[in-house]
C-alpha cells in the first residue's frame, strides 16, 4: 500500500510539472506568492506577530491594513512601550483605537499611568463590554489623574493587577472601582521591591488592603509581591473574607513574619499554594500552624531563615505536598531530607528545588533521589559547588519522567564538568525532557570534538525540549548554532536573560504570570 501510494503521488508530481524549452523543470507553484493567499490564511499568519509588526505591515499596501485592522488581531494589547507594548501619543488617539480597533473583541489589555484616566476606563467599559483582564500601571506616577468625575469601570474583569507606586496613595482611584470589582478571581499587587536602594526610605501604605478585601470576596489567586508595607495583617484581613482563596503568594514581601498562618491554614480550606520567597518567617509561628490538617500541595519556603526543627516539623505534617521550593536555607540538611523520607509525607512530590542548600550532602541527596527520583517532574539542584557532573551521572537515570532540571553552579569550581558525557545521559534517560539549565561558568565546561555528536542526540531524543539555558560562553555557541541549522531557534539561550524555574509545574501559574 506504501509503495503504490508513492508511485501515484510521483506520477501525479511529474503530471504536474512544466518543462521548459531548455530541459528545465519549472514548480507549477512559481507563480504562487504571498499576494494570492487568501485573507484567512493572512490574518492568521499575522497573529503570530506582534502588534508593533503588524502595524509596520499595514504600511504595506491597503489590503493588508484592511487584515492589520481586524479586531481578531486585537484581543490582546500591551499599551507600555518598555515592555514591548504599543506607544499611543494621545488619549484621543486611544480613544480612537478603543471605538473603532478594539471593541467587543478586547480580551486583554495593558495600561501606563499617563493612559489611565477616567475618560479612557469609561470608554473601554461602553466599548469593551467583554474585557476580562486588566493591567494598570502606576509604577512610574508622581501624580494621579483626577478621578472624581468616573461613574463607570469595566464589570466584567476576572483577572486586575495594579503596580503601585512607591508614593502615591492609591484610595481616590480604589474607592471608584470598589463597586465594579466584586466579579474579581485574580488579583496581583505589584510592589516596587526591585527597584528598592539599600538605604532605608519612609514605607507608605500606599494601597488600602483591608477595604480592598472586602470589595473583593471572589478571589481564588492573590499575588502580592515585593510590597514593603505587606504584613501579616494583611494576609489576616484577605483570609477572612476570601472564601475561595485556592493560591496566596507574598515573595519579597519582607515584612510577613508568619504570625496568622495558623489562622490562614484554619479558615482557608482550599487553600493549595502558598508561596513565600524571600520573607521574613519565625520559625516558632511557622510551627504553630495546623499543616496536618491542611489541603496544601504547593509551598515555596525560599530564602527564609526557618530552623532545622520547624523545617522537619512542617514537612513532615504536610499530608499532600507535591511541590516544594526550599533552597538558600541553611536549616535544610540531610536530617530534613532523612526525616522527611521517613514521615512518608514525599510520596505524592513531584517538584524539589533545593538551590544553594550547602548544607546537603551528596550521600544525602543521593538517597532521597534513588527513593523519589522516579516520581519527580521537576529537579533543581543548583547552586551547589559539591554538586559535580559525577553526582549528576549516578540520579539522572532515576529522572525518567523529569520534564524540569536545573544543576550546577556559577561560581568556579576547582575541576572541570564533563558535559559531553552529561548531554549523552540526559538524553539516554530524560526522553520528557522540557527545560533544561546549566548554571557551571563556562571556563569548568569541558567538551571535545566529538561534542557536536552528544548535542545532536540530545536534539533528536528531547524532541519536546523547549528551552535549554547555558552560561555565555563557547559552549553556549556551539550548542545554539546546532538546534538553529535543525530550526530549533528559540530553545537556546543564555542564563544572562532567561532563568529555568519549576514554577512552570503550579497548579495556577498561568493566573500567577503578571508583566
Amino acid at each position: 500500500m506504501d509503495i503504490s501510494t508513492d508511485i501515484w503521488g510521483q506520477l501525479a508530481v511529474e503530471a504536474s510539472q512544466v518543462y521548459l524549452s531548455d530541459g528545465t523543470v519549472r514548480s507549477p507553484f512559481a507563480d504562487t506568492t504571498i499576494e494570492k493567499l487568501p485573507d484567512k490564511v493572512l490574518l492568521h499568519i499575522f497573529s503570530y506577530l506582534s502588534h508593533r509588526e503588524i502595524c509596520r505591515l499595514a504600511r504595506i499596501c491597503r489590503r493588508w491594513r484592511s487584515i492589520a485592522y481586524d479586531t481578531r488581531l486585537w484581543k490582546n494589547v500591551s499599551l507600555r512601550p518598555e515592555v514591548s507594548g504599543l506607544h499611543v501619543g494621545s488619549l484621543e488617539m486611544l480613544l480612537q483605537l478603543i471605538s473603532v480597533r478594539f471593541g467587543p473583541t478586547l480580551r486583554y489589555i495593558e495600561l501606563p499611568i499617563e493612559l489611565i484616566t477616567h475618560t479612557v476606563l469609561h470608554e473601554l467599559s461602553a466599548k469593551c463590554p467583554n474585557l476580562t483582564h486588566m493591567l494598570l500601571d502606576f509604577s512610574t506616577a508622581m501624580q494621579l489623574h483626577d478621578f472624581s468625575e468616573m461613574q463607570a469601570f469595566p464589570t466584567k474583569l476576572r483577572y486586575m493587577c495594579i503596580c503601585l507606586s512607591e508614593v502615591i496613595f492609591m484610595e481616590g482611584f480604589m474607592r471608584k472601582i470598589y463597586n465594579f470589582i466584586n466579579g474579581l478571581e485574580v488579583l496581583h499587587l505589584i510592589g516596587t521591591y526591585e527597584k528598592c536602594e539599600e538605604e532605608e526610605e519612609e514605607i507608605y501604605e500606599v494601597i488600602n488592603v483591608h477595604k480592598l478585601k472586602s470589595a473583593t470576596p471572589n478571589l481564588r489567586v492573590i499575588n502580592l509581591y515585593g510590597i514593603n508595607f505587606i504584613d501579616d495583617s494583611h494576609i489576616d484581613a484577605f483570609s477572612s473574607n476570601c472564601i475561595q482563596l485556592e493560591c496566596l503568594a507574598v515573595n519579597f514581601c519582607n515584612k510577613v513574619t508568619g504570625s496568622t498562618l495558623k489562622t490562614l491554614i484554619q479558615r482557608s480550606k482550599r487553600l493549595t499554594c502558598l508561596l513565600m520567597n524571600g520573607t521574613s518567617l519565625k520559625s516558632e509561628f511557622v510551627m504553630q500552624a495546623e499543616w496536618d490538617k491542611c489541603a496544601l500541595q504547593e509551598l515555596d519556603i525560599t530564602a527564609t531563615d526557618l530552623s532545622t526543627e520547624c523545617l522537619v516539623d512542617m514537612l513532615t505534617r504536610i499530608p499532600t505536598l507535591k511541590f516544594l521550593s526550599a533552597g538558600q536555607i541553611n536549616g535544610f540538611n540531610d536530617s530534613v531530607l532523612k526525616q522527611w523520607m521517613e514521615s512518608g509525607t514525599t510520596r505524592s512530590l513531584i517538584s524539589l528545588d533545593l538551590d544553594s542548600s550547602d548544607n546537603i550532602t551528596d550521600e544525602g541527596l543521593l538517597k532521597f533521589v534513588q527513593r523519589q527520583g522516579h516520581q519527580l517532574s521537576a529537579c533543581c539542584l543548583s547552586g551547589m559547588p559539591h554538586i559535580t557532573d559525577q553526582l549528576w551521572m549516578s540520579i539522572l537515570p532515576l529522572l525518567g519522567n523529569c520534564k524540569i532540571i536545573v544543576m550546577g553552579t556559577a561560581e568556579k569550581l576547582g575541576v572541570n564538568i564533563h558535559v559531553d558525557q552529561l548531554m549523552d545521559t540526559i538524553a539516554s534517560n530524560c526522553g520528557n525532557l522540557e527545560r533544561l539549565e546549566l548554571r557551571w561558568d563556562p571556563d569548568n565546561l569541558r567538551f571535545s570534538d566529538k561534542s557536536q555528536k552528544a548535542i545532536d542526540i540530545l536534539r533528536v531524543k528531547c524532541l519536546k525540549l523547549r528551552c535549554m539555558v547555558l552560561s555565555d560562553g563557547r559552549y553556549y555557541e556551539t550548542v545554539k548554532a546546532n538546534f538553529e541549522r535543525a530550526d530549533r531557534i528559540t530553545v537556546v539561550r543564555t542564563t544572562t536573560c532567561c532563568r529555568v524555574s519549576p514554577y512552570h509545574l503550579l497548579r495556577n501559574y498561568n493566573d500567577l504570570i503578571f508583566n
